[in-house]
């Protein structure tokens, strides 16, 4: 009977591998066919003779008022065309990235029929590490010098923001752009707005990236999400204690929200755990609201904070 049974078991789960669920398959069907512009090459290959044809072809990318120099400069110094030259190296070929762009579009032309398909333009910008990736309606800019790998020489970054400049990081960094378009600001300004907002952004990369884990979509290490899960209760219990969640104090941000080393809970624990904490708990608040109501994805973005939080029926995971 056990033997029977295990066989049963197996085959079940063979099954369920092989076959996706009826979205996958509705999004699989949804025909995307995304243009990219390597800018990246035109730019470095081009001569300084050819800069007025590339600044006719790529108006955008040449701001008013900056006189011609600058960009020859650039086009000639050193360190930028080293720097080229490793972005070449890792980026000979962008078909890869294109394929998995154009099944990412695939899932925001699912949930929201409306998108605009953009064209891709790969570029190599400043290293403003907060605007890696920037949809722009129309445009998709992806900044290729900051998905070159932790380890890069050109890289002098602390380790909490290098650990996010793997290429696995560019599909998050999407749809956090796109998130900021469907997704309204938070009319409170207490730190539980700001947890359901990021919670809402993170949601949206639990339907967009179903084959990434949960530690890429965040951008934490495997062992930061671990700590998480481990000090779940821990964190909440602090925010409960310290009268945090309805907190209007700006330091609330610095010490939960935004990109940091580590959270300031002001305790021993502060240097094991990631920074962003109120960030992963929002997303915990958000999957408990989606799980325990009956609403759509578009109604869920535009509800405000409070109303998420009293219905999620929210229960932290208790530590063993």
């Amino acid at each position: 009977m056990k033997k029977y049974f295990t066989i049963v078991m197996m085959v079940f789960l063979l099954v369920s591998c092989d076959q996706k669920s009826k979205v996958e398959k509705a999004v699989e069907e949804i025909p995307v066919s995304l243009k990219v512009h390597r800018f990246d090459k035109a730019f470095f290959d081009a001569s300084p003779q050819e800069l007025p044809d590339l600044k006719a072809e790529y108006p955008f990318f040449f701001p008013e008022g900056t006189p011609d120099a600058v960009w020859i400069e650039k086009m000639q110094n050193k360190d930028w065309r080293d720097l080229y030259a490793e972005v070449q190296r890792k980026y000979p070929d962008f078909s890869k990235q294109t394929t998995e762009i154009e099944d990412l579009f695939k899932h925001f032309k699912y949930y929201f029929p409306e998108t605009v398909m953009p064209e891709i333009y790969t570029v190599i910008a400043e290293m403003d590490y907060n605007n890696k990736a920037i949809y722009a309606n129309d445009k998709l800019i992806i900044a290729l010098e900051l998905y070159l790998g932790k380890e890069v020489k050109f890289y002098t970054f602390p380790e909490y923001i290098k650990q996010n400049f793997e290429a696995r990081q560019m599909m998050p960094d999407i749809v956090s752009s796109f998130a900021m378009r469907k997704i309204p600001p938070p009319t409170e300004k207490d730190l539980l707005g700001e947890m359901i907002y990021y919670g809402k952004e993170l949601y949206l990369k639990d339907l967009m990236l179903p084959n990434y884990t949960d530690a890429e979509k965040i951008g934490y290490l495997p062992e930061q999400i671990i700590w998480c899960q481990e000090n779940e209760s821990y964190m909440w219990r602090y925010f409960i204690d310290e009268n945090l969640l309805f907190s209007t104090d700006s330091k609330l941000s610095n010490r939960f929200i935004n990109l940091a080393p580590f959270s300031k809970f002001y305790l021993e624990i502060d240097n094991e755990s990631p920074g962003r904490v109120g960030q992963w708990i929002g997303w915990q608040i958000v999957k408990s609201y989606m799980e325990n109501n009956e609403v759509s994805l578009q109604d869920m973005l535009k509800t405000d904070a409070r109303q998420i939080f009293e219905k999620s029926k929210y229960k932290p995971k208790k530590n063993e």
